[in-house]
Parts: C-alpha cells; sequence; structure tokens
C-alpha cells in the first residue's frame, strides 16, 4: 500500500434491469436500494485505504453517461455538516452519490421505450478522468512515473451485451491497455457479459459473476478492493473461461464462427494475441461468406 490508487466506477443504473432484479422471483433479489447501501461501504472502505487514494464514480443512464462523484472536485456547498456519529469524507461521498443519481432518474422522466444505457460513454469518460487525475496527482509525472496513483475502473453491470458497441468497446479496451488501467467486472444481474469479460483478461483485470447476490459487499471487498499493485500476492479469484466471440459487422449479431476476407482480413489494424493464436479482434467480421469485401471490393 505505498502507492496511492485511483480508483474509477462505473454503475449501470437501467431503470428496467433494475427493476427486474428486485423481483421477489428470483432467488435473490437485489434493490437498487441495498445494492447502493453496499456499494457505499465499498467506496468508502477504498478511501479509508490510504489517504491520497482518489475516486471517480460514473453513471451509466438510458441513452447518456454522467459523472456523479470525483474526490479531485471541491465539495458541494450544500452537502450537510456531518455529525459525531459520522466522518465528513465518507458523508461528501454518500450524499453526493445518491443526490445525484435520484436527479438523474427524476430527469428520466415516463420513457416509452428505454435507450440502452451509455456504459462505453461511462467507460471512456472513466479512461480520460485517469489520466486527469494522475497529472492532478503530480504535475511531474514525466519526470517521476512511480508516483502517479495507481489505476484501475471497475464496472458494475445489469445489461445484457450490445452488440453495436464491439468496436467502441475494443477500443476503450486498447487505450485502458495503454494506458495500463486495469478493469474489473462485477456482474450483479443478467447473463454474461461476453464483451466486458475481454475487457477483465485483456486488462489483467477480474470478471466476476455474482452467484449470490445478497452477499454484494463481501464479493466487493474481498475481489475488488485490494489496488492492482497487491494482487500479485493475493489470490483474487479470476474468470475459470472466457467468450472470445466477436460481433458481426454486417448484422451485429455475437458469432461462434466468423468470416473474414482472404486479401486484407477484413482490416487495416490487427491485434494479434500470441498465446492463443487468434486475430479476431478489430477484424471485420461477417456472419456468412460475401462475395465482394465491404473493404478492399
Amino acid at each position: 500500500m505505498e502507492k496511492a490508487s485511483h480508483l474509477s466506477v462505473i454503475l449501470d443504473l437501467s431503470p428496467t434491469q433494475w427493476h427486474l432484479s428486485a423481483q421477489s422471483s428470483n432467488q435473490y433479489p437485489l434493490s437498487i436500494h441495498s445494492f447502493l447501501s453496499q456499494l457505499l461501504a465499498f467506496l468508502n472502505a477504498h478511501i479509508a485505504s490510504k489517504h491520497e487514494n482518489t475516486l471517480a464514480v460514473f453513471g451509466a443512464f438510458p441513452g447518456k453517461s454522467v459523472m456523479l462523484y470525483s474526490s479531485t472536485d471541491p465539495v458541494a456547498d450544500d452537502v450537510p455538516p456531518a455529525d459525531a456519529n459520522s466522518y465528513s469524507s465518507f458523508k461528501v461521498v454518500d450524499f453526493t452519490i445518491v443526490r445525484s443519481i435520484m436527479n438523474e432518474f427524476d430527469a428520466l422522466g415516463n420513457l416509452d421505450e428505454e435507450p440502452p444505457c451509455a456504459l462505453v460513454g461511462a467507460l471512456t469518460k472513466a479512461l480520460c478522468c485517469k489520466s486527469i487525475s494522475a497529472h492532478f496527482h503530480s504535475p511531474n509525472a514525466v519526470e517521476d512515473p512511480a508516483v502517479l496513483p495507481d489505476p484501475r475502473i471497475l464496472i458494475l453491470s445489469v445489461s445484457p451485451d450490445l452488440s453495436t458497441s464491439y468496436i467502441p468497446i475494443m477500443n476503450s479496451i486498447f487505450s485502458a491497455q495503454k494506458l495500463k488501467v486495469t478493469i474489473d467486472v462485477c456482474k450483479v444481474y443478467g447473463p454474461d457479459a461476453v464483451f466486458l469479460q475481454q475487457a477483465a483478461h485483456l486488462t489483467g483485470g477480474s470478471y466476476i459473476f455474482l452467484e449470490r447476490r445478497d452477499a454484494l459487499l463481501q464479493y466487493l471487498t474481498m475481489s475488488f478492493l485490494s489496488p492492482p499493485a497487491l494482487r500479485q500476492v493475493l489470490a483474487v479469484p479470476k474468470q475459470d473461461k472466457i467468450d472470445f466471440r466477436a460481433a458481426c459487422f454486417c448484422h451485429k449479431n455475437i458469432v461462434d464462427v466468423g468470416f473474414v476476407c482472404s486479401v486484407c482480413l477484413s482490416s487495416n489494424h490487427i491485434l494479434f494475441y500470441v498465446v492463443k493464436l487468434w486475430f479476431t479482434y478489430m477484424c471485420t467480421v461477417f456472419c456468412q461468406p460475401v462475395p465482394v469485401c465491404s473493404t478492399c471490393r
């Protein structure tokens, strides 16, 4: 813990998915109120781990992404004063995040058709926030990169995969690799997210699918509280198998078998994964053979 840690948390705040998650017909129902209560305890634990730790929280709402809280921003004037039984820093985090979420939910109103959550927008904002936080933390970052905070991103997902977001997510993954940002994923509700599995694997993070959603805080504390520097000596759980399927560019379907052009490989930027010897990332994948390549004709 000699090095500070910067944590960016991305919350998937789809009203429809959280309504389904809270249904009593589920084996382990989890409402958004219980989710926020356990999440805030985890965020407070991160702040308490080291005084220099920084925190940023982003919300992925239907059709837009919003920064809910940043420890580098000045404290708002309307935050209630801390009482004798609360720590002021914890109260600022709790009040700011909950108020921001409630304001965004009120602004949504009644939607006839809920648009997809802007998870990619929140992810790109989190990557930009990492750079801002690093330079804010150390003006001499170029001369002494060792003093930069250890950056990581935690995504709490409840929505299924959106095949149209395949390319933006992969671009975000490549950016995270260059910035040396670890992406962790906690799948709180819904089926496994194929693209988020790949994001965690390619950046050295952990992907956890909650089997007991009533133990969310225990999952968060045991799996995601430790910074990347400490994970070399801890047995942090990782996924047993990874779904490497891609989305086709013609119909935006996730395919098991894809086709690429034999002349240009349908791409100008191809990433070779040396260990498993495959190159599906960033290739223009078709779900069926096409007579003429749309890239090189």
